[in-house]
């Protein structure tokens, strides 16, 4: 069902009056942390609490309710990494409308079993989007079901637009709006509304690198459609790139300062912002397109942000192997207000002295400069320290 035909804002406004209460108007947050941080004010627009965990829910229903009797009959298809297809699932659920999802063989857990939940049947298969996408499209032809694409249609970039309406309403004062990309319809659909009501705002698309895995796994896509790829390149004022680890330290600083869960795809703006990869020194917002971040990938996100924060700490040092060594290392650093979280021996297959043994630490800190009075305290009480993490 994919289509040649820019949308319009008409279109985005029809849209918005289509999908009504089925979606939520998702609130904005200031972040006082994020905008010291910056030099600027920086407010958050929380999608990541729309219904199903992301925007995706505004372009699905959208589409599905305007197809015809006979297409609800016949039902419908969609690839995705995740989040489309919670959101055709769910949407599909609410008008009555049998759904097919084809997904990665590696999709996160947290976002295969809601699809499920929604009532849909999910497939999962190849290694990456792009082989789901051919399955799903093969499914369709062969069974005359309707397939929803996640952003290369007309329907679901006008749907995705409406955030890009409600934005306008919300900040009068926005003079730069960051917005992840990956297919492109989230970004194309915002930046018609944005530009057909607010042409002065700067829009800055956000991508992740891709060059081989990415936590961002929302847009993993080789690059936008052909549809999007135009809107894009005639609307955008600007494109910048995140890494891994710019997105990790984002994701770590939305939920220790802002409570709220993001994940890879959704932390991206943030992540341009901290970076200094966007200019300006106006109102900016970061749209946090979605919060379905995978727990296991969540908690290593937050180990190694807080490491590379400093609150963590993991030291290997070495001390005589007698009685009362052990607890003369852990009441200094006792002393020094770490809070120990493990230790453990190493007698064997580290280099030591003979009749010593090493020791390795997990201390939480408060901060990086608490790391290094730690480290010197250690060295001044004779204990040799090798920092790790």
């Amino acid at each position: 069902m994919a289509t040649k035909t820019t949308p319009t804002l008409s279109d985005v406004q029809a849209a918005r009056e289509r999908i009504g209460s089925r979606t939520r108007v998702t609130p904005v947050y200031s972040s006082d942390n994020l905008s010291a941080r910056t030099g600027r004010p920086v407010v958050l627009k929380a999608e990541n609490l729309q219904r199903t965990g992301s925007f995706k829910i505004r372009g699905a229903v959208n589409i599905l309710a305007t197809l015809s009797p006979e297409e609800r009959a016949a039902g419908v298809y969609a690839a995705s990494a995740g989040n489309h297809g919670q959101a055709v699932a769910a949407a599909a659920r609410d008008l009555g409308v049998r759904a097919t999802i084809f997904m990665p063989q590696d999709a996160p857990v947290a976002k295969v079993e809601p699809t499920v939940s929604y009532g849909a049947e999910v497939v999962l298969v190849g290694a990456g989007f792009e082989e789901a996408l051919a399955e799903a499209v093969r499914g369709a032809d062969e069974t005359g079901a309707t397939f929803v694409h996640a952003f290369e249609n007309e329907r679901v970039i006008a749907g995705q637009g409406t955030i890009g309406l409600e934005l306008m309403e919300q900040m009068p004062e926005l003079e730069t709006l960051l917005v992840p990309v990956g297919g492109g319809g989230l970004a194309a659909g915002i930046a018609i509304a944005v530009r057909g009501l607010r042409p002065e705002v700067r829009l800055v698309g956000v991508e992740a690198r891709r060059d081989g895995y990415t936590i961002a796994d929302g847009i993993a896509v080789k690059r936008p459609g052909d549809l999007t790829g135009r809107i894009l390149d005639e609307l955008l004022d600007d494109r910048v790139t995140v890494t891994d680890e710019e997105i990790s330290e984002a994701i770590t600083l939305l939920l220790d300062r802002s409570k709220l869960v993001v994940e890879g795809a959704g932390a991206v703006g943030v992540a341009a912002l901290v970076s200094g990869k966007v200019d300006g020194q106006g109102p900016a917002c970061a749209l946090l397109s979605g919060g379905n971040i995978d727990p296991t990938l969540l908690i290593s996100v937050l180990q190694h942000g807080l490491t590379s924060a400093g609150r963590y700490l993991v030291i290997r040092s070495r001390l005589p192997d007698r009685p009362g060594e052990l607890i003369k290392l852990l009441s200094l650093i006792a002393e020094e207000r770490g809070n120990l979280v493990s230790v453990a021996h190493q007698r064997q297959g580290v280099s030591l002295d003979l009749g010593d043994t090493g020791v390795e630490l997990t201390i939480v800190m408060r901060n990086e400069e608490h790391c290094q009075t730690m480290l010197a305290a250690l060295e001044a009480n004779g204990f040799p320290v090798e920092r790790l993490r």
